[in-house]
């Protein structure tokens, strides 16, 4: 099958967003597809190669091609909308067009459906609760107009309405969805993924790659116990909980990798850690590229995922981080929230704890590090589930809802 994937950031990026883009092609491609990615053009000099970046051998068969968008903000945005409604409409019919883009999906479905190829909708989050929220959870968002709001709300209906196809990354996005705009046809939940090698894919224990599986060489370097994070530093992250939990568990040590250096997250945590005497118990690896993470949780003696209950995460996040922790092979301890449910269960594969507490996490943190047996138990029973979770499986969960929706056609 022929995709176009339209993605309406510069590229690459070292977002989230950027990665699972990035992963999905190209797992897509690597079981037979041939994928038409249109991007914004990279903002370094010289262009960075998104292979190198994100550290994935080249496939033929996948074409990245950067949008020409010169200007301001505001005519940036518009000629790439221009650019992607006329490269969908030379793809031809029997084709199909994937986008997680709200603006996008409901630009392209403005063109006569008798032209443009079948369209497929990725859904993150419920646009207008998502940009109520944002001001809460980050510093530099602004409060949403009431005419942006009408705006979202109403690409949302026509989104749900109107696409050939629709993802939702959690089944409380869905469930969400169907609450306010009822059922609909070739509807699918198809969370995030991990990287692994097909071998661990089929087997998590039986490889013996660095990459995939603990070993002696890829284990804590420091006989202190430590406790790593991976990802962006927003508040509504939860990095901030995990440093005042650090606070209350002074035999284990911190890794925290992440933090844009144009935003104040980093220094915002690195003066709490400060605040609290962390400063030399707690290391800041800042911002790595997606292909160096892996070695540094298996660095960690547990990992954390501490997020905060919010608009973002308690229904709508499959935060990449979680299966990345999963696959590292080292115990996780996670906000007890519903989107997380989804995937781990307490005392099963994980430790589960009240979301933004800090003497909770703390709790979790000692009981991880004074009882190896335990983490030996929850990381295993954590990689078993990975090959669930792999992008290939993510591609070969797409591939059904693909030809479900060109066969409709």
């Amino acid at each position: 099958m022929n995709i176009t994937y339209v993605a309406d950031i510069r590229f690459p990026l070292e977002r989230a967003n950027g990665i699972q883009t990035m992963e999905t092609c190209h797992a897509l491609v690597t079981r037979g597809h041939r994928v038409h990615l249109i991007v914004r053009p990279d903002t370094h000099t010289p262009a960075r190669d998104p292979y190198v970046y994100y550290g994935l051998p080249r496939v033929p068969g996948l074409d990245i091609e950067p949008a020409p968008v010169l200007g301001p903000s505001a005519a940036r945005r518009l000629a790439f909308l221009a650019f992607a409604a006329g490269r969908t409409l030379r793809t031809g019919r029997g084709q199909l067009v994937m986008t997680r883009d709200l603006g996008v999906a409901s630009t392209l479905l403005h063109l006569p459906r008798a032209l443009r190829p079948p369209l497929v909708y990725e859904s993150h989050g419920y646009a207008p609760e998502v940009a109520e929220a944002m001001p809460d959870l980050l510093a530099t968002a602004d409060k949403p107009s009431a005419s942006k709001l009408r705006r979202l709300t109403r690409r949302e209906a026509r989104v749900w309405r109107d696409a050939d196809g629709y993802v939702t990354i959690t089944r409380g996005l869905r469930d969400a969805l169907i609450e306010r705009f009822g059922e609909r046809p070739r509807t699918a939940v198809i969370p995030d993924g991990v990287a692994v090698s097909a071998d661990a894919s089929r087997n998590p224990r039986a490889n013996e790659d660095a990459e995939q599986r603990p070993s002696e060489t890829t284990g804590p370097a420091d006989p202190r116990p430590l406790a790593a994070y991976a990802g962006h530093l927003y508040p509504w992250k939860g990095a901030d909980v995990l440093i005042e939990a650090l606070a209350r568990v002074p035999e284990v040590d911190g890794l925290i990798v992440g933090g844009h250096p144009q935003e104040p997250d980093l220094e915002r945590l690195r003066t709490l850690a400060q605040r609290l005497g962390l400063e030399h118990r707690i290391t800041f690896a800042g911002m790595v590229a997606p292909s160096a993470v892996a070695a540094l949780l298996k660095r960690a003696t547990m990992l954390a995922l501490p997020n905060p209950a919010s608009a973002i995460a308690t229904r709508f996040t499959s935060p990449l981080k979680l299966f990345e922790y999963m696959a590292a092979g080292r115990p996780i301890v996670a906000s007890n929230l519903p989107a997380i449910r989804e995937v781990l269960t307490d005392n099963v594969d994980a430790l589960l704890v009240p979301p933004g507490d800090a003497g909770a996490l703390a709790d979790a943190i000692r009981r991880l590090a004074r009882d190896p047996a335990l983490g030996e138990r929850l990381s295993g029973a954590a990689l078993d589930l990975v090959p669930q979770y792999t992008w290939t499986r993510r591609a070969e969960r797409l591939e059904s809802l693909f030809d479900e929706v060109v066969g409709s056609r």
